[in-house]
């Protein structure tokens, strides 16, 4: 299994294409947790906090299919060190200003948000100038996929004992500074320097103008409302079952499910079209959420957490592939980043959802909202089967080797006008 991994690895500049983003990507995995902390440290309620980590939220959600475009456009060096740069300067307002006065903290947090680099788009756009088989692009994918449940499991460690060590002050400084250095090490290296985007023709909707990619997005959003609608269903049942700690192993177990599948879905290759796969995956994924609604003990419980996230992580390595394959010529930064972004958008949305879910029926009902979420994204999949698989109907085809490994030709609009 793990010579598949190493062989990526050994790839020249994988290794640290792949160690940068994660570094990079580190500010936005702890930013949750970061502003909570430090809301709480300087006397804030917990109603503040939550509402500043929701609009460093949307205004993250908003930035990235932008900076991707201009990535897209531009080249990754001009957009994703200085994005980081500056959403590190708006932290560091945030952390050294405080609260007062708090229209200031509501803009830093916002502009921190919005500057947040698109390195996790950026580096799959990378991957096929890096790994010359497509074999290895996939794997990469999986690899990428683990590798972030390995981030957001590590990532509020490193919070902790910042703010353990320090103060939550100097917890939001030294990861934005360890992101500038992430976001740093990848700009400056030969493939992300030599990396263009293939030729682009002009058009408002940029890589949504591609129908199988919207059918992509939308099934999705909905994988994203079932996973965060987890977080939320957890809280009452870990207060019925120990507490804080029995709601720490729920989460644990769902991050070491999608690790291990991630992990043994990389390790070996697949025939077939991977939209249809992708169906196959969320089927499992949908059915792996329906034993929550048993709430056995907390034991079998962190073990059914486990199993619900077994299918996430290759869910989500098969729909890179997918993005890949479906972005039109020119895009495919944005077109991950918007993956990025819709997914952040359906954590939200569960993560509102389950709240008045669980307020009427307790767990019960909470732990039936992912289960339901994951049904409608496989229906989404199955309705739009025919999208996913064929390109668009007159459309003019061109062949692109930015983002499809074997060449495949792909539907470009024929406007002849070029970005």
């Amino acid at each position: 299994m793990a010579a598949g991994y190493l062989e990526i690895l050994r790839a020249k500049h994988a290794t640290r294409l792949l160690t940068g983003t994660l570094v990079g990507r580190l500010p936005n995995a702890t930013a949750a947790i970061a502003v909570v902390l430090f809301v709480r440290a300087e006397g804030g309620s917990y109603s503040l906090a939550g509402a500043l980590a929701a609009v460093y939220g949307v205004a993250n959600a908003a930035g990235q299919p932008v900076l991707g475009r201009m990535v897209d456009l531009y080249g990754q060096p001009r957009v994703q060190l200085p994005a980081a740069v500056l959403s590190a300067l708006a932290t560091a307002a945030f952390a050294l200003n405080g609260l007062d006065p708090l229209p200031l903290a509501y803009a830093a947090v916002a502009a921190a948000g919005l500057f947040t680099p698109p390195l996790e788009g950026g580096l799959r756009a990378l991957w096929p100038s890096v790994l010359r088989r497509e074999d290895q692009i996939h794997t990469a994918y999986a690899m990428d996929a683990v590798a972030q449940e390995v981030m957001f499991t590590v990532g509020p460690l490193l919070v902790t004992l910042c703010v353990s060590l320090w103060s939550a002050q100097a917890a939001l400084l030294v990861l934005n500074v360890l992101g500038v250095l992430g976001a740093l090490s990848v700009v400056v290296s030969p493939p992300s320097r030599a990396w263009r985007s293939a030729p682009r023709e002009a058009h408002w909707l940029g890589a949504l103008r591609s129908p199988g990619l919207v059918a992509l997005l939308a099934a999705f959003l909905f994988i994203g409302m079932a996973l965060g609608s987890i977080t939320v269903a957890a809280v009452p049942y870990a207060d019925e079952h120990g507490g804080d700690a029995v709601y720490g192993w729920l989460m644990a177990g769902l991050g070491l499910g999608a690790l291990v599948g991630g992990t043994v879905y990389g390790a070996r290759q697949w025939a077939g079209a991977p939209e249809r796969r992708l169906r196959v995956l969320v089927a499992f994924l949908a059915v792996c959420y329906l034993p929550l609604t048993l709430m056995p003990g907390a034991v079998a419980m962190v073990g059914l957490t486990a199993l619900a996230g077994v299918f996430l992580a290759p869910a989500i390595a098969c729909a890179f592939v997918i993005v890949d394959r479906h972005a039109p010529s020119g895009t495919v930064t944005e077109a991950f980043s918007w993956l990025v972004t819709t997914f952040t958008v359906g954590a939200s949305v569960g993560t509102g959802l389950a709240g008045p879910v669980v307020q009427a029926g307790g767990a019960l009902w909470g732990f039936a909202v992912p289960a339901v979420a994951g049904a409608v994204s496989l229906l989404v999949l199955v309705a739009t089967g025919r999208v996913l698989a064929a390109p668009v109907r007159g459309a003019v085809v061109a062949a692109s080797s930015e983002n499809d490994p074997n060449r495949a030709a792909e539907p470009r609009f024929s406007s002849g006008d070029r970005a």
